[in-house]
């Protein structure tokens, strides 16, 4: 796929992050110098500035959104700091050790003996082995993670409150994502049995067309059409396509309608826009809504990359 010359001299006059996922998923040009500055320039270097001496972001490890050190790690993984970050490791060796539930799940409630959260255990386990923690204290959050399954395939965070009948989108993709940092970075432990369950969870998004109901036919949310980034826990059509080619699942007549919604809300200026912003604290805004974001263009292109 040819990018315009515009569009590209655009992306990498952007944050050093943005240059050095153009470099790695657009121009297959693998640029360490470019990651190893993210750490020290613009965003990556404004989100470590703001880590508390006592080894936290915001209150603690979930308090508030989005600063605390669970959504912050997150948006480190999403910039693409580089792993074994000595300020990222010390911090999820202070979750593993304060927020783990007695199910080994990941525990964001700030009340002891409150159950695990099968979505934040999911995006933790994401930014966990991004970071190359070691894997033995990932052992019980696997075990956590597996039975939490649905019969259709996907998650559902409810689980723990209820009896919910379906899955849901929004942790179906969480978890899905960190079964693939789990993957990508070698780790073996139960792993045949993760990658099943990938290959369900999968099947249970393009059942749904990614986002419709897989009864009716009709939109699950409209706000699950509108491009954010970050997307924080919500679920949207662009990380769930960027997941699907991260994770090199190959192209799928259920992706077609998603791909087309993404399509059209690409500008004349071959630009992708912000188009919500989750409500909530920030350390700082990285674009602003209703702008071009290059956040939206890379992901958008990756996309497009792979499926056209």
């Amino acid at each position: 796929m040819k990018i315009p010359d515009e569009t590209l001299h655009w992306l990498l006059a952007g944050d050093v992050a943005i240059q050095y996922q153009v470099h790695r998923d657009l121009l297959d040009d693998d640029r360490p110098d470019l990651q190893v500055r993210i750490a020290t320039e613009g965003w990556g270097a404004r989100f470590l500035a703001a880590r508390n001496p006592n080894g936290h972001w915001g209150h603690s490890f979930y308090q508030p959104k989005w600063i605390s050190s669970h959504y912050t790690l997150l948006d480190l993984c999403h910039l693409g700091l580089p792993p074994n970050h000595p300020d990222a490791l010390e911090t999820i060796h202070l979750i593993l050790k304060e927020s783990k539930d007695e199910q080994g799940g990941i525990n964001p409630h700030r009340s002891p003996g409150a159950p695990g959260d099968v979505c934040v255990s999911g995006m933790f386990l994401n930014y966990a082995c991004h970071f190359g923690v070691e894997a033995e204290p990932l052992y019980s959050i696997i075990d956590y993670l597996i039975p939490q399954q649905m019969p259709d395939g996907g998650f559902n965070c409810q689980q723990e409150y209820g009896s919910p009948v379906h899955s849901s989108l929004h942790s179906t993709l969480s978890v899905l994502e960190g079964i693939h940092a789990y993957l990508v970075n070698d780790y073996n432990y139960r792993r045949s049995e993760l990658a099943k369950i990938a290959d369900q969870g999968q099947a249970f998004i393009l059942r749904h067309k990614l986002f419709k109901s897989d009864h009716s036919g009709e939109i699950i949310d409209p706000r699950m059409l509108m491009l954010s980034f970050p997307p924080r826990w919500r679920y949207d059509i662009l990380r769930a396509l960027d997941y699907f080619q991260a994770a090199q699942v190959g192209y799928h007549p259920a992706m077609q309608p998603a791909l087309d919604v993404l399509a059209k809300k690409q500008r004349k200026d071959g630009r992708w826009p912000v188009q919500a912003r989750h409500p909530g604290q920030t350390h700082f805004d990285m674009e602003q809504t209703g702008q071009p974001s290059r956040w939206n263009t890379l992901r958008a292109l990756r996309v497009t990359h792979r499926y056209g």
